[in-house]
């Protein structure tokens, strides 16, 4: 796979840095020489391709060669940036999947497909998210949201009175916009499977699509 990373900032190295290591092929354009030397004399991600320009100016953005991209990711400190390039590399390049970064919480509801976004990401809200799930009992916290909004992934902990506990999985009736990706109970992952019992402590991980949440939330949260 091969992945443009625009920006250069902690983000954008550390994501080109972990994809690089995976194998993939990966090139990160940031509009700072200085910072992109500094990047190539620590040598803190190798096998990272760069490439010095503005990539919110559609010539300089093909110097990256987007349309040979199966993602672009706009990781820069600056919405409006990570809007305009998004846009660029959906329309202008075609790029079949683009994942944004969100800074400020309350420009979330721009980052749609009209600005070519497929995949937003708001550190503020996933960290919201994760504080919730650390601390909740009884409580469905949304962790991610995909497709925008359209599917989640969501967390229970059963509280002592769930109607889930010693409950069979195959006998709960998930609704088929829900799917129960895994439990965690004891510090271990548990893959589960029709037969798979659930106890009072257990860490429920739930993909969510569509309107179930209020179906799901009756079937593991008490009223």
């Amino acid at each position: 796979m091969r992945v443009l990373v625009a920006g250069a900032g902690n983000v954008g190295v550390h994501v080109a840095g972990e994809l690089a290591e995976d194998g993939h092929e990966v090139v990160v354009m940031e509009q700072t020489s200085s910072r992109v030397a500094e990047l190539r004399t620590t040598g803190e991600t190798p096998g990272v391709a760069w490439v010095v320009g503005d990539a919110c100016e559609v010539t300089q953005l093909a110097k990256a060669e987007p349309q040979r991209c199966d993602v672009v990711v706009a990781v820069t400190g600056d919405d409006e940036d990570n809007l305009v390039i998004s846009l660029l590399a959906k329309q202008e390049f075609g790029v079949p999947r683009v994942v944004a970064r969100v800074n400020n919480p309350k420009n979330e509801w721009l980052f749609n497909d009209s600005w070519g976004v497929d995949i937003s990401v708001s550190t503020p809200h996933l960290l919201a998210g994760m504080v919730e799930e650390a601390v909740s009992v009884g409580h469905l916290v949304r962790l991610l949201s995909f497709e925008h909004g359209m599917a989640r992934l969501s967390e229970v902990t059963l509280a002592q009175d769930s109607p889930a506990i010693g409950q069979p999985l195959v006998g709960l009736g998930i609704p088929r916009d829900a799917t129960v990706v895994a439990v965690i109970r004891q510090n271990k992952v548990v893959v589960p499977r029709g037969d798979t019992e659930f106890y009072e402590g257990d860490e429920v991980l739930l993909l969510v699509t569509g309107d179930a949440d209020e179906s799901v939330r009756r079937l593991f949260i008490a009223e």
